[in-house]
Order: C-alpha cells, then sequence, then structure tokens
C-alpha cells in the first residue's frame, strides 16, 4: 500500500542565500530513523488537499503555523502543544478564529518511495518561506534535532546529516536559486511539468554496496532496474543532472551514469 504525505521545504533567506530548515528524526523511528529530513508526513482522513496536510505536518513537527492571518508565536506555541497531546487541529483553529493557508505552499516535487521499502509513501514537496515573527523548533516527540542550513553547506554535511536521497537531490535543486524570490520562481516552472521520482533499484556489481537506485530519466532505469517504475522521457524539463544514487560510506551520493553528462 502506497500512502499520500505531503512534506515542507521551509525556506528563509540568509545572509548568503536561502536557508532551508531541517529536522532530524528520532533514530529509532520506523521510516528514516535518525536522517535530517524536511518537515512533513502522511495524509490524515479527510484531508483532500495535500497542502493542508503540509501545512498540519509542518505545524506539528516544526511549530511553525501557515495561516491565512498572522499569527504570534506565543500564540503557536500554546496551540501545537494542545495538537501534539491530542487536540484535533481543526477544532483548535476554529476556536481561535484561524485557518490554515494552502496558498503558502507552492508545489516542488513528488517522489514515491521504491517498491524495495516496507513502507511506501506518494509525496508531494512543496514550499514555504517562514512566516514573520514565527520561529520553528523540533517536536522532541518525532524529531530530536534542527538546523538552518544553506543548501551546498547541507549537501557538503550530508554524511553527518544522514540525508536521504529525496532531501539530497532536491537540496541539489534548490542550489540553483540566488534568492528565496528566485526558487519560488524555480518551483513554479516546476509545476508546469510535474512527473513523479520513483527510483528503481539496480543490481550494478560495480557500485559500492553492489546497486545503485536508478532516478526515472536514467539510462538504464527501463532495462535494469526492478520494480514499480514512472520512466520519464530524456528532455523532460527535470530530467537534468546525475541521475542515479549510490551509498557510499553510509552516505548516499547522487551520480551521473557511466558515459553520461550532467547537464543541468
Amino acid at each position: 500500500m502506497i500512502r499520500d504525505a505531503a512534506t515542507v521545504i521551509l525556506v528563509r533567506t540568509g545572509a548568503k542565500g536561502p536557508e532551508v530548515f531541517l529536522l532530524r528524526r528520532r533514530k529509532n523511528a520506523s521510516f528514516m530513523g535518525g536522517a535530517f529530513v524536511f518537515p512533513g508526513g502522511a495524509r490524515d482522513e479527510g484531508e483532500d488537499d495535500l497542502r493542508v496536510t503540509a501545512a498540519r505536518e509542518l505545524f506539528e513537527e516544526a511549530g511553525v503555523l501557515l495561516a491565512t492571518t498572522p499569527v504570534a508565536r506565543e500564540q503557536a506555541v500554546a496551540l501545537r502543544t494542545r495538537t501534539l497531546d491530542g487536540e484535533p487541529l481543526p477544532a483548535l483553529l476554529a476556536e481561535a478564529g484561524l485557518a490554515l493557508d494552502p496558498d503558502a505552499l507552492t508545489y516542488f516535487a513528488h517522489w514515491i518511495t521504491p517498491s524495495i521499502e516496507p513502507r511506501r509513501f506518494s509525496a508531494r514537496f512543496f514550499v514555504a518561506v517562514l512566516p514573520e515573527g514565527q520561529a520553528p523548533s523540533f517536536d522532541a516527540r518525532e524529531t530530536v534535532d534542527e538546523c538552518w542550513l544553506t543548501p551546498e553547506n547541507a549537501l557538503a554535511c550530508a554524511q553527518e546529516l544522514a540525508l536521504p536521497p529525496p532531501q539530497v537531490r532536491t537540496l541539489w535543486e534548490i542550489a540553483r536559486a540566488a534568492s528565496v524570490d528566485a526558487l519560488l520562481e524555480l518551483a513554479r516552472a516546476r509545476a508546469a511539468s510535474p512527473h513523479p521520482i520513483l527510483p528503481r533499484m539496480a543490481p550494478i556489481a560495480a557500485m559500492p554496496g553492489g546497486f545503485a537506485l536508478l532516478l526515472p530519466w536514467d539510462p538504464e532505469y527501463t532495462t535494469a532496474g526492478t520494480g514499480d517504475s514512472a520512466p520519464m522521457a530524456a528532455d523532460h524539463p527535470l530530467a537534468v543532472g546525475p541521475s542515479r544514487f549510490i551509498l557510499e560510506d553510509r552516505t548516499w551520493k547522487n551520480v551521473a551514469a557511466p558515459g553520461s553528462t550532467t547537464a543541468g
């Protein structure tokens, strides 16, 4: 079973350009345990718009409330404590006269967990800008640490952060944006040509660990990959850069297929 999910690439303007917020999942988590990831999670019943899922998960995991009206930091903290203690968020927002703002989220990507994984998600990634006056923080339940980093610095610390492939690839993509406005423009351009990113496991003896994860435009995606597939044409706007992942020194690395270029 593949569950719908949503993830938020929370960004702010830093001294050296856009910075991205990452949370470390607890080590014994059933999915991506110990890894630094973007806030996110599975869709709840009744959430027909995955942007609502994204906004709810961002609030629960990071304490950032994307609302249609400004929210004081103290109010957001109080509401978050109550929802983490089990009170339903829609009722809490109605009580406070607030509403989630789906339009604060801009579609960026769609990742589907490979067939080899026991737990699978069809996750939409959205970009959101940190609202003025709010400050994210881990929840000390599902997440146990946090950091703001530029995409370049996050990639340089990929091993220390235990970044999973979707985070590595997304950070590589957003590193091309010199400002938050440029990142939002990039997201809107990507939304015009959406395509799911469904990696396929390929046994390749020459690779570290004897395998690689192939992205949909890799030249061996359909011939060497195993499991479910969603191939992408080589001229698709998203089919740029390194097309496969290898696991080397406990670090996921996005690399080019032998003999190919890494345009983009």
